[in-house]
């Protein structure tokens, strides 16, 4: 729908090109809209890692909606009554952390779509049919999309439950967690051991192959430079913003 610019992103990446974003921590919506207006594909408003409440996840998906940005928000884990009002805000898409196996995958997309859809999420619209204007049919065939359902693999586990966990129906996005999986190895931020790069080339290619998209964190140049992904977050607004502090302090030393 308009409101969320879900249908600009999945036109750029449906272009063959990668989507490009941000993580937002910060609870000041000025760091969304900034994103947006500077040419961001989407940003990634984390509530998992971050002091922000759904207030502030509210403002920020509000601040983008004029400028071509798609919001998707992290919520802080798999459960029901978290996802619920994340989906209220009619963002792009939902971002679901630690998914291990096939059960909690499809019960992330079962929280995430409406019983008509075999799904259990509860109706509120708000935002998502402006308000009332948009007829309930129309918003609950737009609303068998939208949001895209986005689940993070980031642990051993999930990776040798791969095929499973990608056989459920609902699933729109696979979302690499480099860090967290790296840890489960034993082996927090080795992205070049080869078990680390092995899983994280797993995870990618058995995602394409299931004709989902892939995407994640991918700071790292020398990680994701090599490895196509349908849309990547170069950064966390903290991090930018104390590189960008750190330069100019080498500049004027």
């Amino acid at each position: 729908m308009d409101i969320n610019n879900l249908s600009r992103f999945r036109e750029k990446v449906a272009s063959g090109k990668t989507a490009y974003g941000a993580i937002v921590t910060m609870y000041d919506s000025s760091v969304s809209e900034m994103a947006g207006d500077v040419g961001m594909d989407f940003v990634w408003i984390d509530l998992e890692h971050s002091p922000m409440t759904i207030v502030d996840a509210m403002h920020h998906v509000m601040a983008i909606r004029g400028t071509g940005c798609a919001p998707f928000v992290r919520v802080p884990w798999n459960e029901n009554y978290l996802l619920k009002p994340v989906l209220d805000l009619a963002p792009a898409g939902v971002i679901i952390p630690m998914i291990n196996d096939a059960t909690a995958a499809a019960a992330a997309v079962r929280a995430c779509k409406y019983p008509p859809q075999g799904g259990e999420r509860g109706f509120a619209t708000r935002r998502s049919t402006g308000y009332g204007n948009m007829p309930m049919a129309e918003y609950l065939a737009i609303s068998q999309a939208e949001p895209m359902v986005i689940i993070q693999i980031e642990h051993r586990d999930a990776v040798r439950k791969l095929d499973e966990i990608l056989a459920v129906p609902g699933i729109d996005s696979v979302c690499i967690g480099p860090y967290d999986l790296s840890s489960s190895y034993g082996k927090p931020g080795e992205f070049g051991d080869a078990e680390i790069s092995a899983a994280i080339d797993e995870i990618r290619e058995k995602t394409l192959h299931a004709g989902l998209l892939i995407g994640g964190y991918a700071a790292q140049d020398d990680v994701w430079g090599r490895r196509f992904m349908h849309w990547k977050a170069l950064g966390c607004d903290i991090n930018i913003m104390a590189d960008g502090f750190r330069t100019l302090l080498k500049t004027h030393k």
